[in-house]
């Protein structure tokens, strides 16, 4: 019983302390710290049997050095230095003006042409704040002044930008398969079709809302008519990002490089094509190192506090807690991990996607794979039902860049439109693309193999 309360008081205290606007590394660390003490006082004065003292946090010190010590970590940095380094080479400005005269004619085409930059840019980046940021300043003026719906526009912008979430290279999954102890390759294999999926339903959308409602997504005037030589302008603009992609990927999916090694081909690529577009000088080299620098930073910090904080959540047998109470569910094997899910949905409303991960992944992740879902990984893999439900989180993760108070996307947004857009305004834009991931993340759920095909097959 005093194992219980405990746990409770722990995620209490960190709720408390995150709603106080504490940086979620000092919650977490803290909670932990002080839980500690907490633990050996009441073993001291209160006779219970936790069996956490202080020594409890010696043992925390040999986990850090290991995620310091963890090489597959270290591919999250030259991901970080990638994406920022392409954003400042020009080259989705490039795709924007080239690509716009292939859907030209076609009501929604610049919206179209948005959600297709925003999958390259998501396979080449994966930066969800630069793509955001990126996309809007690119198309959202653009958009808006061409008599586009403000609410498509801005709903267009905000998913498109977060795709690099979920399509690889994504760092998310990079950190899910160090906490899942799964292969990088295998998790990117199985995000390449969920995130296409996706990717496809925004495209499907606004193709239907073109054909519905035109008025709302008129056709631009001053687009040229489809040639070979538009054609050529394109393939000029996006080949230097497919090439870095396949590089990058593709090294990955047929064995010849650790995604640790592709990522440093990925990060000399991306500076090789900004010197090339004569955008590299030692001013853009020092804000590039200075932004990933940050960023890893933050990630490593949470790290680092999430490590405390589950280590003394095991130490009072809150692993054991949860798992009681998830098995203890009502709702059959598929229904527990409908309920993990709509509970990881409910806290992306108020937690970023790195404490999901690093909190909640490693706590759930053993229940279900404990579940016997049964998903046919075709002789092949080790783990299926493990891949699928992480694909799963994923997609519902990407949900949290979207869905407020605390999501990021729009906070981007806002920083980039104009005044006369209101909070409000972006909140209503999303809302059908929310609801498009939901719908995405239902069909990955009926068909598993959307995920478990491309990693089987490459084995």
């Amino acid at each position: 019983m005093e194992s219980e309360i405990l746990v409770a008081g722990m995620f209490l205290c960190f709720a408390f302390f995150l709603f106080l606007g504490v940086p979620v590394a000092w919650v977490l660390g803290g909670t932990a710290v002080l839980f500690a003490g907490v633990g050996y006082l009441s073993d001291i004065y209160l006779d219970t049997f936790t069996g956490l003292d202080f020594l409890t946090l010696g043992i925390a010190v040999n986990r850090i050095f290991k995620i310091m010590d963890n090489w597959i970590l270290v591919a999250l940095p030259m991901f970080i230095f990638m994406g920022l380094m392409l954003d400042e080479s020009g080259i989705a400005k490039r795709m924007m003006s080239s690509m716009q005269d292939l859907f030209g004619k076609l009501h929604g085409g610049l919206a179209i042409t948005v959600t297709c930059i925003g999958v390259i840019l998501a396979a080449s980046t994966g930066i969800i704040g630069a793509s955001v940021v990126l996309l809007g300043l690119l198309s959202l003026q653009p958009m808006l002044k061409q008599g586009y719906s403000k609410y498509l526009a801005l709903g267009t912008v905000a998913s498109a930008g977060t795709l690099g979430v979920l399509i690889p290279p994504s760092i998310m999954l990079v950190i899910m398969a160090d906490q899942m102890v799964l292969s990088v390759g295998d998790l990117f294999m199985a995000a390449v079709f969920p995130g296409l999926l996706l990717g496809g339903l925004y495209v499907a959308y606004i193709i239907g809302y073109g054909l519905l409602f035109p008025a709302k997504v008129p056709l631009s005037e001053d687009r040229r008519q489809l040639s070979l030589r538009v054609l050529w302008s394109v393939a000029k603009a996006v080949l230097p990002a497919l090439i870095l992609i396949f590089t990058v990927l593709g090294s990955i999916f047929a064995g010849i490089a650790t995604p640790t090694e592709a990522s440093g081909v990925g990060a000399f690529g991306a500076t090789i094509l900004a010197v090339a577009y004569g955008r590299f000088n030692l001013k853009v080299l020092h804000e590039v190192l200075k932004a990933t620098f940050n960023t890893s930073a933050f990630i490593f910090a949470i790290f680092i506090g999430a490590t405390l904080f589950s280590l003394v959540l095991r130490e009072l047998g809150g692993d054991e807690i949860i798992e009681e109470m998830i098995t203890g569910l009502p709702f059959g094997p598929y229904g527990i991990v409908a309920a993990i899910l709509f509970f990881i949905f409910l806290l992306g409303f108020f937690l970023d996607w790195v404490e999901i991960t690093l909190i909640i992944l490693p706590l759930v992740g053993p229940v279900v794979e404990g579940l016997g879902l049964g998903i046919d990984g075709m002789g092949v893999l080790d783990k299926p039902d493990l891949i699928w439900f992480i694909m799963l989180v994923a997609i519902t993760l990407q949900t949290s860049f979207l869905t407020p108070p605390v999501g990021f996307a729009l906070f981007y947004m806002k920083g980039i439109c104009p005044p006369e857009i209101t909070t409000r305004d972006i909140y209503r834009g999303i809302i059908p693309f929310v609801i498009l991931q939901i719908i995405g993340l239902t069909i990955v759920a009926l068909f598993p193999m959307i995920a478990i095909w491309l990693p089987a097959l490459t084995y």
